[in-house]
């Protein structure tokens, strides 16, 4: 029996993971999989060794740091000493999965890596430590794979997980009928982020940025998405005294029906640029992380839509610039300005053009079941 380890170390990083989970059970019944991971991989059947709820924490405390390497500590001796796997799967997660791949590449574990660290944005230099630690990387981009093999390393393109995960659009009037949401108002819609420390840095300015809009226009309307991997105590510690709708459990559904959004940085904004669904870009951390950030960056967008067409399509709304008034003028713009707002849906159909039709997960198992 074959044996694979997958690490993992947020939401996203699980769900992706469960879909290669599936694929793989769906080829070789023979696989025996664990895992560090969530809710995800263990819907599918996975024996978890750890779960992965505290690591998507971030920031430079003692605390942060001592959890992660002795997480890491145990993972490395598990793996090594005792389950002894054909080959052990990194899924995103960059800081806390590279370093892992040194001490199983000494332990001559073959080490593939899924969704890896995007060095073509930021910090490049990762790509020797890739280089020296990774047999193999499963690039979700196009563009990836032409970089990884300029640098000597073997890669795959599996397609981004995206384009076959996505959701159909859903339905606005039953969407709407369902969570009581006026059919004669235009929704605009809040994805605050998934971790606790975006919430703190975002989820009032979101707030009062919605406050002042709706004031301003009667005709609009707002949801607060929750991501499904936070209490909700943690949202209604914010949202304690509006009464905005929080929708859980719906989000590509929200993203698909609303007629503008507010959304931190992350993988939503291609989610929202493969529905068509107008938005902006809102992000500020730790004044520290951005100067560090400003330091190492390669390319200067942040949004996936604007990178992966190389165009300013998405507004970016960085740090000291967000601001209730910033974020207002650009949400009135993709609502009221017609010729602005269609212009910009017919930039982001080109998102998906780019993107190839591949199934990501079912040629990121059969590359994995090839090589093992």
């Amino acid at each position: 029996m074959k044996k694979l380890f997958i690490i993992t170390g947020e939401y996203s990083g699980d769900m992706h993971a469960s879909h290669v989970v599936r694929a793989l059970k769906a080829q070789n019944k023979d696989i025996q999989i664990e895992a560090v991971g969530g809710m995800n991989l263990k819907a599918e059947g996975v024996k978890l060794f750890a779960d992965h709820e505290k690591m998507s924490a971030v920031g430079l405390s003692p605390a942060i740091i001592y959890n992660h390497i002795m997480l890491g500590r145990r993972v490395v001796d598990y793996i090594t000493k005792e389950f002894k796997p054909d080959a052990v799967l990194l899924i995103d997660y960059g800081a806390f999965n590279l370093k892992v791949a040194g001490f199983l590449k000494k332990a001559g574990i073959k080490v593939f890596y899924y969704i890896p660290p995007q060095v073509w944005a930021s910090r490049k230099w990762r790509i020797n430590t890739i280089k020296k630690n990774v047999d193999e990387v499963l690039c979700i981009f196009p563009f990836e794979k032409e970089m990884y093999e300029k640098y000597g390393i073997k890669s795959h393109y599996c397609g981004h997980p995206l384009v076959s995960q996505l959701l159909p659009k859903a339905n606005r009037d039953v969407f709407f009928e369902k969570y009581g949401l006026d059919k004669n108002k235009k929704l605009v819609s809040v994805f605050p982020g998934s971790r606790k420390f975006e919430l703190k840095f975002l989820m009032k300015i979101f707030i009062k940025t919605a406050e002042f809009l709706q004031k301003k226009y009667p005709q609009l309307q707002f949801c607060i998405s929750q991501a499904p991997n936070l209490s909700d105590e943690v949202y209604h510690k914010y949202l304690k005294e509006t009464d905005f709708k929080i929708i859980k459990g719906d989000n590509q559904a929200l993203l698909s029906v609303s007629d503008a959004l507010i959304l931190a940085s992350g993988t939503v904004a291609l989610e929202a640029a493969l529905y068509q669904t107008p938005m902006i870009i809102a992000y500020r951390g730790p004044q520290v992380f951005y100067w560090i950030y400003l330091l190492v960056r390669c390319i200067k967008r942040v949004s996936l839509p604007n990178i992966i067409t190389n165009k300013s399509i998405v507004p970016e709304i960085l740090q000291n610039d967000v601001t209730v008034e910033n974020i207002a003028h650009n949400i009135e713009k993709l609502l009221f300005d017609t010729d602005y707002r269609n212009n910009n849906i017919e930039e982001l159909e080109e998102v998906k053009h780019l993107l190839s039709e591949r199934v990501s997960s079912k040629e990121a198992a059969e590359e994995i079941l090839k090589e093992i």
